[in-house]
């Protein structure tokens, strides 16, 4: 799927030059932000579900402790 991406020229003009450091292109960087957060998104969710799940696993223990 082709998708266009609109940056401040402050924006671009960072990407531009992260990539150039990197030796990349800034589509790249693109993907890898991308990624980058479709993961750590992922985990967090992963986290939180497995909190709900052990304080309902828990709860009794825990309301005696606190």
């Amino acid at each position: 799927m082709a998708m266009n991406l609109r940056l401040r020229d402050d924006r671009t003009e960072a990407l531009r030059r992260l990539a150039q450091e990197e030796g990349v292109s800034m589509h790249t960087l693109v993907l890898r932000a991308v990624d980058d957060h479709l993961a750590r998104t992922a985990h967090e969710a992963r986290v939180r579900q497995t909190t709900r799940e052990q304080e309902t696993r828990w709860s009794e223990l825990l309301e005696r402790l606190g």
